[in-house]
Formats: structure tokens, sequence, C-alpha cells
């Protein structure tokens, strides 16, 4: 990353310890729970769509553009991860599509802001931690590629979303999910540093894992991920590339949300800094 000050890597361990030390009580509204604070003076309430691969930054990035903004953030890679830890605990055949989709279709799922974290929440059981294995990450890949688990989700994403003043991550939000979003943003980074953030992450939460082993399954990953039948991932031909490979958090966000205000007093022709 860049020469921050606080050197972080854009990893969600990263995010957890640059956070604001105000910590807010919750409440719900519809599916999410929405922090009780405003906006940033003079943002409107836009709907913004940050896609990309494994490791480029994504949930960091957006959990602290969300702060920023005072918008609500929907992590769409852990729905997935959701439905593949169901189907696993289930017992249920990862290749029986119609169990598989009719288990997605039933599942509540909920973003629970607690202080500077996120909490993933599947039928009030908070499942955080659980949905971040190496093994769910697998599964949660294989279940993403059928079609009856993205349209029940897809479904739910849009619900969330559809009152604005949200961010979706994910890799088809800004094709599928809203092909009209206000702001569509696609992060990446050079795939050996993307294997060195999913690896220390894996590292920091005391699971053991092998690098090349990572490597190998975040390589796969993005290899399932651009070539699945089913909403692949790939940039919008209208969002705006981003490259965290030597940037910092603070840095990447700061250039975000001057795009999003500029968007919101309806300034044209919006570039990212290099």
């Amino acid at each position: 990353m860049g020469k921050a000050s606080n050197k972080e890597r854009l990893t969600r361990s990263a995010a957890r310890g640059l956070a604001g030390k105000g910590k807010r009580k919750s409440r719900r509204s519809g599916s999410t729970l929405r922090e009780p604070r405003p906006p940033s003076r003079g943002v409107e309430r836009l709907t913004i769509a940050i896609d990309g691969p494994s490791g480029a930054g994504k949930s960091t990035v957006a959990s602290f553009l969300g702060r920023r903004l005072g918008y609500v953030y929907i992590d769409t890679g852990a729905m997935y991860r959701s439905v593949a830890f169901r189907v696993k605990e289930k017992g249920i055949v990862p290749e029986d599509e119609f169990a598989v989709g009719q288990l997605a279709s039933s599942l509540h799922i909920a973003f629970v802001i607690e202080g500077e974290q996120t909490r993933v929440f599947c039928d009030g059981e908070d499942i955080s931690e659980a949905i971040r294995t190496p093994e769910i990450s697998r599964l949660a890949s294989f279940v993403s590629r059928q079609k009856g688990v993205r349209e029940a989700l897809v479904r739910m994403q849009r619900e969330m979303g559809k009152k604005g003043g949200v961010i979706l991550e994910g890799r088809d939000i800004g094709t599928v999910v809203f092909p009209d979003a206000d702001i569509k943003f696609y992060l990446d980074a050079d795939s050996g540093e993307r294997v060195r953030r999913r690896y220390h992450e894996m590292v920091e939460k005391g699971v053991e894992v092998d690098f090349k082993e990572t490597q190998q399954e975040l390589l796969q990953r993005d290899h399932n991920d651009m070539h699945r039948s089913h909403s692949p991932l790939k940039k919008a031909d209208d969002a705006l590339s981003v490259d965290t490979t030597h940037r910092s958090v603070e840095e990447i966000v700061d250039e975000m949300v001057r795009i999003v205000k500029a968007k919101a007093k309806g300034v044209k022709g919006l570039l990212l800094t290099k």
C-alpha cells in the first residue's frame, strides 16, 4: 500500500483497526441496520456499486466509505457465504441446485452495525466469523454460480438498496444488481498483492493456511467468477477503475468521497486521480 502513516493493509482486520473510535447504537431498518447518524453534508442518498475480484480491498474500502458518507454498507459476498454456510450446516448436496435455490430464497440475511464493525446475521444468528473460513469461501464460489441462488440474492439486494443511501459491494453489482447505480467503482490490484492480503487476513484470524494454497484458491476463484454463466465478474462500461495495489485505505476513500460529492452536485466527467 502507499506511504500512509498507518501503513495498513487492505484487509478486514485493517478496517477494524482504522475505524473511528466513536461507537453508536444501531436501529433496524428493513433487512439491515442503519447507523443513526446523518450523511456527509451535501451528499444526496445515492446508490454506489463497488465490484472487483477477491483481495482487491472492496470490503475494507466499502466499509470506510459507508462510515464517511453515513451510508448503509451491504457486503453481497457475505450473503453468498451465508448460503454456503447453511448448505453445509444442513447437509444439503451443493450440486442440488433446486434445494440450494430454495434454501437461499428462505433465508433472512441482515447486516448489523456494532461500533466499528458490521456483523452478518442469518435468521437471527451471528455468523460473521463462521462464514470467513477457506472451506466456506470455496463452497460460496460454487453455489454462487447457480442461477436460483443468484436470483434469490439479487432480489434481496435490490430490496435493501432501493431507497438509496447504500454502498453495495460484490462482483456483479454494477452490471446486474444495480446497472443504473449512480456511481460505479471497479477495484483491482496486482494478483500477488491480492494473494498476500488474503493470506495475512487468514493468519490474523488464527486460521492455519498455506501461502501456496491460498494463491491457488484465489486464482481459481478469479477464474470461476469471470467465467460463470450467470452474472460473471466484469467491469461495467461506465465504472471508474481503482487500482489499490500501492495506495492506502485513506487515500482511496478520500478520492471516492470526492467523486461521490461531485456526483451529488451534478458534476460531470468525474475522474479518479492517480
